[in-house]
C-alpha cells in the first residue's frame, strides 16, 4: 500500500520536496476546506495509480515510530 507523507508545515515540505507528497501547511494560509479537498484529491490520485514520493524513490518500507537504525 502506498504511503502518502504529509508535511505538517511549509518549511518543512519546502525543504524536502522529494520526500514529501503533500503540504497541510498550506491550512494557515489557505484555510482547512480547500486545503482538505485537496488533499482527498491527492488520495484519489494516488489510489487510482499515481507514484508517491516514496515509490518514486525506490522506498519500500516505513519506520513512523523509529528508535535507531532501521533498514
Amino acid at each position: 500500500m502506498p504511503t502518502i507523507k504529509i508535511a505538517s508545515n511549509s518549511a518543512l515540505a519546502a525543504r524536502k520536496p522529494g520526500w514529501i507528497d503533500f503540504d497541510a501547511g498550506r491550512v494557515l494560509e489557505e484555510g482547512m476546506a480547500p486545503v482538505a479537498e485537496a488533499l482527498l484529491g491527492e488520495v484519489c490520485a494516488v489510489a487510482s495509480g499515481r507514484e508517491t514520493a516514496a515509490e518514486r524513490n525506490g522506498e519500500r518500507e516505513i519506520a513512523i515510530w523509529k528508535r535507531g537504525v532501521t533498514l
